[in-house]
């Protein structure tokens, strides 16, 4: 086991469930998690996989709803930790701080679903407890993000016709923007897996 550990964040049915997967930047995504997940297996990196769920609220993070589940084509193997959250990131309601430190933990790599929301939130506490962060865009999805004004019933539709709305391609560069440097190294897919970044 070395000192890295490859974090899979909320790459869950969930989000296919939802209206707005039908315009997600990746939606290829456990395709590309898959390139780190056997590049993490080659080189003997712990394996984390961390969902997100949402009790009681009859939505598709609803455990009762039967989507707090990997995407099809995701497999953990033994030995690999599976852990369900509540929280944004993946340390505040889980005990994957605890694993990391039984596992001799020193650096994480960030991958999974959203890029700004939990996959971004995940790298910063990361940053603040210690740990060195590669955050892998590349391996990150998300989708437009409507202004905060917008109501919560607003339609897709809606969403992508306000101009405020922003597109995944901002984004994706906002979060770098803030992360390098401060809160983790950026990294490619063909960095890290020596693979070509899926067309």
């Amino acid at each position: 086991m070395t000192q890295t550990a490859l974090i899979v964040i909320d790459v869950q049915e969930s989000f296919r469930a939802r209206p707005n997967w039908s315009v997600v930047n990746h939606p290829d995504i456990a395709d590309r998690v898959n390139l780190l997940v056997d590049a993490a297996r080659a080189k003997g990196d712990l394996v984390v996989w961390v969902l997100h769920t949402e009790p009681g609220t009859g939505g598709a993070f609803d455990p009762a709803m039967g989507h707090v589940r990997l995407i099809e084509g995701l497999e953990p193997i033994a030995g690999e930790p599976v852990i369900t959250k509540t929280s944004h990131n993946a340390f505040t309601t889980t005990n994957l701080q605890q694993l990391l430190t039984q596992h001799g933990i020193r650096e994480v790599v960030i991958s999974g679903i959203r890029t700004e929301q939990c996959c971004e939130t995940t790298t910063r506490v990361a940053s603040d407890l210690g740990y060195e962060v590669v955050f892998v865009t590349e391996a990150t999805a998300t989708t437009p993000l409507p202004h905060w004004t917008m109501p919560a019933d607003a339609s897709l539709e809606e969403i992508l016709a306000d101009p405020r709305t922003l597109s995944p391609e901002v984004i994706v560069e906002r979060t770098e923007y803030v992360l390098a440097g401060r809160f983790a190294t950026i990294r490619t897919l063909d960095e890290l897996a020596g693979l070509p970044v899926p067309s």
